[in-house]
């Protein structure tokens, strides 16, 4: 036996140490090329001037005044801001029937289904959509919700409407629908990764001390189910906010949000305006995760 345990461990740590750092080499490369250095670069442009034709590098934070004009005006809500109510609105909506949803279907899953091959069959079975593109499986809801679609046409054959219902499709409805179809599935699957982690012999516990079946959901799995419903919130509300497809399409061009001002942007070739744009999202999402992080240690979860 070692006679002084504490200095074998020292004289093992720097090749330990020097191992760690090649191990996580590969990983903080590709983190530096795709992410870092692309974010440093949109930053930089975004303090850049421009004209009609060409790019001009210099330093003038003329871009995110431009952004914030006309926002000194109590009596009326600037454009920037109501351009970011309204993503805001659809973040908030979309969260809220994607947590009821991926929750939902997350507890059957869990709780259940006893059979972890039925299980693994109903749980690749919600993954389905995800074998298509998002711009087919948000084309597919043309046909069914627009003026002469099947969902109109069977509200006038049963005699519910005598006229088509014009705001099945583009409005804040379908652009709402469209949201949850697509990425309910990033609330499903932290949520229902933390309820398999969830010792059964608590809710057993629970049940023995007469708990009802509601008050062992919300004083048990609920607070035991909360990383993975915020590691779900974190998905959905960062891939809302920056969306600009799904508003284009289902919101048929006429739905404002920061995600579409970025786009329209960047088609005129106004890239340092686009850059400020993106920048000032970017630090509100990071708000946001930051505001959804304290409420728990998601690198438990991790």
């Amino acid at each position: 036996m070692n006679a002084n345990p504490t200095l074998a461990v020292g004289h093992r740590t720097p090749g330990r140490t020097l191992s760690a750092w090649w191990q996580a080499a590969p990983l903080s490369l590709v983190f530096a090329l795709f992410f870092l250095i692309p974010l440093a670069l949109i930053v930089m442009v975004s303090f850049w001037d421009f004209n009609e034709y060409e790019l001009i590098p210099a330093f003038t934070f003329k871009n995110y005044v431009s952004v914030f004009e006309g926002c000194g005006n109590t009596a009326e809500m600037c454009v920037t801001f109501k351009t970011y109510v309204s993503t805001l609105k659809f973040c908030l909506l979309v969260w809220l029937i994607t947590c009821v949803t991926g929750f939902a279907v997350s507890y059957f899953l869990a709780f259940h289904v006893r059979s972890s091959g039925v299980q693994t069959l109903l749980f690749v079975l919600c993954t389905i959509p995800f074998w298509t593109s998002n711009v087919i499986r948000m084309i597919a809801w043309v046909p069914l919700l627009g003026r002469n679609g099947l969902v109109n046409q069977g509200l006038l054959d049963s005699g519910l409407v005598s006229a088509p219902v014009e705001w099945f499709l583009f409005s804040d409805f379908s652009v709402v629908l469209a949201f949850v179809h697509l990425y309910t599935m990033f609330m499903i699957v932290p949520i229902f990764n933390s309820m398999m982690r969830i010792d059964r012999s608590l809710i057993e516990a629970a049940s023995d001390s007469g708990a009802t079946a509601w008050q062992t959901l919300w004083n048990v799995i609920v607070p035991l189910s909360r990383t993975g419903i915020v590691i779900g919130s974190i998905f959905v509300i960062t891939i809302v906010m920056g969306d600009f497809v799904t508003i284009g399409v289902m919101g048929g061009q006429q739905i404002a949000s920061v995600g579409k001002s970025i786009q329209v942007q960047t088609s005129y070739l106004q890239f340092p305006l686009a850059a400020a744009n993106a920048v000032i999202l970017l630090s509100v999402v990071l708000m946001i995760i930051w505001a959804l992080t304290r409420l728990v240690d998601i690198r438990k979860e991790l």
